[in-house]
């Protein structure tokens, strides 16, 4: 099977996929207080057919697996889902964004399994700023999970934070000296237009440059080479060993250098997380299509990739699915 390459020449080897959309968190920049219509269990792929589709995919060429969300952890046979990817050969890395709150008690599990590193996503390590913006007060747990996946050798241990105007945009350097403090590494995340109320707006987000001169009051931030395809640009701070990243998805975006494709819970191929399209894969699967015929249909939508996201021009039109559908 061939690589999946696009009509840029960009080559995915970095599959994203969701196997859940639900979520145990409500955070204010994804989904409303009180929830959203989560897919019927019929309609997400079962653990063979995932583990079936993701084996094509390393076919094709992918690397590196991250599975997503909603909230992964979730997902009941998540150990054995990644179990089964570390299986797979050539084995391709195995990453996971989380929320942390169930990772005291699965992190061991999971690197056991064959899980080689985590993402947990924390936006302020002040507990009231926490419940604010999640609407659940489990700041704790989530500082239990960080704890254990350091423990169990999931590192680097990276930390996702977004940063809220008039939220907890005045406190990243705080967050920043938490993470130096406990061997994490910080990546800052421009918020996106991947809400459910889409109620995004572009001269609300904070943006890399604020976030950047706001540790800059504080640290020393020194850039470092050979970003490559990687989404953050990562600084040295205060001459090391310590390191920060920001991922400017809006404001500087990296599409030129992206090597990454999507897959979401119900089996839909996603080129980019801000697509409005998708190729199904799901119905051939169920319908007895063979894997040649699977990889087809994926290398067709990867060749359809547009050449970048279009934030901020004036025909773009914010994805209908929400990120906790699309997976992160």
């Amino acid at each position: 099977m061939s690589v999946l390459v696009d009509q840029l020449g960009r080559v995915a080897t970095d599959l994203r996929v969701s196997v859940t959309d639900r979520c145990t968190l409500r955070c204010q920049y994804c989904m409303p207080a009180e929830g959203l219509p989560w897919m019927p269990p019929e309609e997400m792929l079962t653990d063979a057919e995932l583990l079936r589709v993701v084996g094509i995919f390393v076919e094709l060429g992918v690397t590196q697996v991250r599975l997503t969300g909603g909230e992964p952890l979730l997902r009941r046979s998540i150990v054995d889902l990644v179990a089964g990817i570390a299986a797979l050969t050539p084995r391709p890395k195995i990453a996971m964004t989380t929320n942390g709150l169930a990772l005291g008690r699965l992190a061991a599990p999971l690197k056991a399994a064959g899980l080689d590193r985590v993402n947990v996503s924390l936006d302020t390590v002040d507990r009231g700023v926490y419940e604010t913006l999640t609407r659940r007060d489990r700041l704790a747990d989530v500082e239990a999970g960080l704890r254990a996946a350091a423990e169990a050798g999931l590192t680097p241990v990276k930390v996702n934070a977004v940063a809220m105007r008039g939220v907890n945009d005045d406190s990243v350097a705080e967050v920043l000296r938490w993470c130096l403090e406990r061997g994490y590494e910080l990546r800052f995340i421009e918020q996106m237009p991947l809400d459910a109320q889409h109620a995004w707006d572009r001269s609300a987000v904070v943006t890399a440059a604020e976030v950047r001169e706001r540790l800059q009051r504080r640290f020393t931030l020194t850039p470092l080479p050979g970003r490559g395809s990687a989404p953050a640009q990562r600084y040295l701070v205060d001459d090391g060993p310590g390191t920060v990243g920001i991922i400017a998805s809006v404001t500087e975006p990296f599409c030129q250098a992206c090597d990454r494709t999507r897959l979401t819970a119900d089996g839909q191929v996603r080129n980019c997380l801000f697509s409005n399209r998708e190729t199904d894969l799901r119905g051939p699967l169920r319908s007895g299509a063979t894997d040649e015929q699977l990889a087809a249909l994926i290398r067709g939508e990867m060749w359809r990739k547009a050449p970048g996201h279009g934030i901020g021009r004036a025909d773009f039109h914010q994805p209908d699915r929400p990120m906790s559908a699309i997976g992160g």
